[in-house]
Formats: structure tokens, sequence, C-alpha cells
């Protein structure tokens, strides 16, 4: 594995008093999280707003403090690392951000955006080396050579995403994190920031963990699928399992939210309808995270007991007590949850 992350945890503090220095309490925005991925795959990353996807993928990387927990990067725990070890260590590890304009800064132009990460890591040695590995960086993302003069507030939504592209690449990393690439952009500009990511992943055999919300970005570049609920992954499996066949109610919930392009199909299916609002990350529920609006919630033990990602097929992990039961249509969901649409 190129990436283990071992029960991640990332807790905010929350401050009160005059001088904000007494801890009242913590956000759970990412609570005990653990996956592994390999060499060249993609890692698709789902779930609601406020779940914690983006503070897991700025954990990984360190730009958010992991509360407890280990980030093993080609072996080496990264959680533990700091000053020039750390630094080191980053190189191979990059981040796109999901807003294009404010991850840039304005008043530098795109040249001085590119060699900055270079020239920390002494990848550039003179000028002519510079120029080199700029043009081609250009190259690369699909932007003309004179783009190099200009500044980010000059360029459009998707164009700005790739000098965000450029830039991650411009140190030569093993793994990026993909932090909603295309939510920003138009839908036609959004398909070729994805076939963007996908070449340059066969031409220089990136990893990529894709953070997003819309299900169709993340079916159509992921291998394989984390779906997140409340700082905890519910369930993990190929992409091609977790579309045809979502094991947790959580997910299939996701799935079933998902318009299917057959006029018949569609007029059938069922759509499951969640009540009430996703929980505070400030005091989640006991039990299993998900149990306030499950449709097969059984109070005994879903109420007081979390489940623990198991492995009901191979490759296709879930946290839910009766993930089994639900699949083989054994369990009965509350109608009141259902619908058909």
């Amino acid at each position: 594995m190129l990436l283990e992350v071992n029960n991640l945890k990332v807790h905010f503090p929350i401050k009160r008093g005059v001088l904000f220095d007494r801890t009242v309490g913590y956000v759970y925005a990412v609570d005990g999280v653990s996956l592994a991925i390999k060499p060249g795959e993609t890692y698709g990353l789902v779930g609601e707003s406020g779940c914690g996807k983006t503070t897991l993928g700025r954990g990984i990387l360190r730009l958010e403090e992991p509360t407890e927990g280990q980030v093993l990067f080609g072996g080496t725990d990264i959680a533990s690392l700091t000053g020039e070890a750390l630094r080191k260590e980053r190189r191979r590890m990059q981040m796109v951000f999901q807003d294009p304009l404010g991850s840039l800064d304005p008043r530098q132009t795109v040249e001085s955006i590119l060699l900055e990460g270079m020239r920390a890591h002494g990848l550039v040695k003179d000028k002519a080396q510079a120029n080199a590995r700029l043009r081609q960086l250009l190259s690369d993302v699909g932007l003309p050579a004179n783009s190099l003069r200009k500044y980010p507030h000059e360029f459009s939504g998707g164009q700005r995403q790739r000098i965000g592209i450029a830039r991650a690449l411009s140190v030569d990393p093993e793994l990026i994190v993909a932090d909603e690439p295309v939510s920003a952009l138009d839908v036609s500009v959004q398909a070729q920031v994805l076939n963007l990511l996908a070449d340059l992943q066969s031409e220089r055999g990136l990893t990529y963990i894709v953070i997003a919300h819309d299900l169709a970005v993340v079916r159509h570049i992921s291998d394989r699928v984390g779906v997140m609920y409340l700082g905890s992954l519910v369930e993990e499996a190929p992409s091609i399992d977790i579309y045809a066949e979502p094991l947790h109610p959580y997910t299939r919930a996701l799935m079933s939210a998902v318009p299917v392009p057959d006029p018949v199909l569609e007029d059938t299916r069922e759509r499951i309808v969640l009540r009430g609002d996703l929980p505070s990350p400030v005091n989640p529920p006991s039990g299993c995270r998900f149990h306030t609006r499950c449709p097969w919630r059984q109070p005994t033990l879903c109420d007081t007991e979390r489940p623990v990602l198991t492995e009901l097929k191979p490759g296709h992990r879930v946290a839910c007590h009766y993930a089994a039961e639900i699949a083989s249509g054994e369990l009965k969901p509350n109608a009141e949850q259902l619908e058909l649409v």
C-alpha cells in the first residue's frame, strides 16, 4: 500500500472565556477513520456536506494536525514527523483545492506560483532548467505558453483549476488529494478537467484521493469509493460494486437519489427519503452514528453499540450491524422512510 490511515482522528477544540483559553468541548470532524490506498489507484470519498471529507484529506497531508492515529505513507508515519523530515515527505503529497481562485495568490503570476514549490525543494538549479520545467507543466495541463506572466484573475475557472493542478504537479508528487476538483466549474468544463486528471495519472503513475459530493463524478473517475457519515467511514468498496449493490443504509439512500437514464426504471425504483437533519459533530449520537435517520434502525443494538467496518464481500467493507439482513431482505425498513419515485 502507498497510503495507510489507521484510526485517524481530527478533533477541533471549542474555546470559551474572555481569553478563549477554556476548552468546553470538541468538534469531532474525523473520528476514527482507517483506509488503505494502492499505488496508481483513485480513491473516491463521498458524503454529505459537513461529514468530514475535506478534513480527512487535510489531516492526511498534515494541513490539519491529527488528534490521534497513524498516516503511513510509503511506510513512514507522517503524523509523527516534524520540521525538515515532514517538509521532505510533503513533496510526495500535494493537494488540489476546491476553490481555484481562493487557493491562488492574486499577487503572484503563474510563473511565480509554479516556481515556488520547485525552488523550495531544490528541483531547479538555473533559469534554463526552470523555464523548461515551466513549459512542460503548462503543456501537461493544457495551458498556453503565454500564461506565465498573467495573474490568476485573468483566467477562467477551468483554467485556474488547471493552474492548481500544475502547481501540485510541479514537485513531482506520488499522491494528490483533489478536494472537489470540479464542483466550482461549469458542466462543460468538468469533463475536461476530469479527463485531464485521468491522462496525468496514466502518464505519471499518480495516486488520487478525490473528494466530492457529486456521485456521478466519483463513479466516473474512481477505482474504489469510501462513504463518510459524521466523521466516520461507513462503507468502502470497488466503484462498480458500491454503485451496483450498496450495503449500508446511508449509501443506499445516497445512491437512490442519483437519477437513472431510463424512464421505465426511474418510475418504478424505490427512493429512500431520510428524515431529520445531520446530527452535530459536536455531540454525535451514541452507538451507530446513522441510527437517528436510519429506516432499518433496531433500537437495542443500533442505539448503543458503534459498528466497525466489516468485510461482507471481497473488498467490500460496511459498518452496519444488520447489513447482511438488509441486503437479503430479511430486515424490512420503516415504510414511512420509503417513497416510490
